[in-house]
């Protein structure tokens, strides 16, 4: 069916004004008096509604003033200047046809809205007006974060989402199997002998692994897709599904990433600000007051960066009493992040030079033989959004440091052999999607910037 979206009926409401327009949504509210019923509508391509104007006078159809909250219309009439300050225009309806009707049982009533309700019905949470907001500005974000990459010359992969290793060797991975849930084998041999993989399988925790072996021909990659972690965390900062950003560089130091993270952070953040105005003013007045303020920060300061050791330091003559210790080779906590960048700092951090038993196998060792060349970008509100490193081209270190760690060997031969056939410096880091959804938008649930959010315990 044919109509205008109401988004462009809103931004160029002059081009319309005393024609004949269609356009189809759902009923926001419906307000009435003696003369006159005023129902608002939108479509959910924008944050501002539609108003439509029926006049009972005019003998128009009764039901046209008793249509319920949530129900699906089209309406053919008049856009017609407004006498309202508040609003340029409204629609005079000459026809309205029922779409979709709605019951009185419909769950999104002004009594039952909280977050943690809308989580209950994450079918319907899009039509609220903080998840219309949210899952506009997440699209504009993705598209934000692609043009960037592309525009510095960046070509974009998909790493695979089923994988036979653990980037981060922590264990932490859905396994993939198409065995019965009673399967009992002699041994592990027998069991994955009968398996689909022939061979231990998980869902992916990282691209970073193969974003290297084509960035080892491509020069400069990245990717964009889920990734999943079987942690048991029930934090309002972790999911079990969720999307990251990985770059991987060749002929790059851990300076280099800093620098590459640090510019497009500045660019998505002032690409929303710039083309998700309203978006950002709705969650400045009802979740984060000074959001703008804040992201225009973040556009216009300079980062800082601090040594892992120094950080320490602050830390412990901080004189707070932290709910986990300090102590130089533990790794920080949010507690200990936050305190950085929301009272020391002031602005967005890089903690750089981490120990290397609490970080990755593959970061590359300092010179010290006690650190890593890593860095974690920490943000005011947030704590940790960016994880990065220069990645370990040693290929003798790299190996010694997989042994240590009791790593099987197999599974990561293309990884080692990497380091054997031209290999060169490289670095590369990740972004937690949703996370940088949280800081950009004061949301403070990771829950609430994902469609349909699965956590340790919870798949709607």
């Amino acid at each position: 069916m044919k109509h205008i979206d109401i988004s462009e009926l809103n931004a160029h409401c002059e081009d319309y004004i005393d024609k004949d327009v269609v356009i189809c949504g759902w009923v926001k509210s419906v307000r009435n008096s003696k003369q006159t019923c005023f129902i608002d509508f939108n479509d959910g391509t924008g944050m501002k509604n539609v108003q439509i104007v029926v006049d009972k006078s005019e003998g128009t159809d009764e039901s046209w003033t008793k249509f319920s909250i949530g129900t699906a219309l089209m309406i053919k009439g008049k856009a017609v200047a407004s006498f309202n300050e508040k609003q340029r225009f409204e629609i005079k309806p000459e026809q309205i046809t029922v779409l979709g009707a709605c019951p009185e049982d419909y769950p999104l009533q002004k009594k039952a809205t909280s977050l943690e309700f809308l989580r209950t019905v994450p079918h319907l949470r899009a039509r609220t007006n903080t998840f219309n907001a949210m899952f506009r500005l997440r699209s504009k974000l993705a598209y934000a974060i692609h043009e960037f990459f592309q525009t510095n010359n960046f070509t974009y992969v998909h790493t695979p989402l089923i994988t036979g290793s653990d980037c981060e060797g922590a264990g932490e991975v859905f396994r993939v199997t198409t065995q019965p849930a009673n399967a009992v084998y002699p041994t592990e041999d027998e069991y994955f002998a009968e398996d689909f993989f022939k061979r231990r399988a998980g869902l992916t925790v990282s691209g970073q692994l193969e974003g290297e072996t084509m960035a080892m021909a491509l020069s400069k990659i990245y990717t964009f897709g889920p990734t999943f972690r079987a942690e048991l965390s029930y934090t309002a900062r972790h999911a079990a599904e969720f999307w990251q950003i990985e770059p991987e560089v060749a002929f790059a130091d851990l300076d280099d990433i800093i620098e590459l993270a640090t510019n497009m952070i500045k660019y998505i953040t002032n690409y929303v600000l710039v083309n998700c105005p309203e978006e950002i003013a709705f969650f400045e007045q009802f979740y984060e007051k000074g959001l703008t303020a804040k992201l225009r920060n973040i556009v216009d300061s300079e980062f800082a960066v601090i040594d892992y050791s120094e950080a320490i330091d602050l830390l412990v003559k901080s004189g707070r009493e932290f709910s986990y210790p300090v102590e130089w080779g533990l790794d920080l906590q949010t507690e200990h992040e936050r305190y950085l960048t929301d009272e020391v700092f002031r602005r967005p951090v890089f903690v750089i030079n981490y120990p290397k038993d609490i970080k990755a196998f593959y970061m590359k060792q300092n010179p010290d033989g006690k650190t890593v060349a890593a860095t974690d970008l920490l943000v005011p509100g947030v704590g940790e959004i960016i994880g990065a490193s220069q990645r370990e081209d040693d290929y003798d270190k790299l190996y010694a440091v997989m042994t240590e760690r009791g790593m099987t060997m197999d599974d990561y031969k293309y990884y080692l052999d990497l380091r054997k056939f031209g290999t060169a410096p490289h670095a590369g880091y990740g972004l937690g999607f949703e996370r940088m959804l949280m800081y950009i938008t004061g949301i403070g649930n990771i829950r609430d910037t994902i469609a349909y959010p699965r956590t340790a315990g919870y798949l709607a």
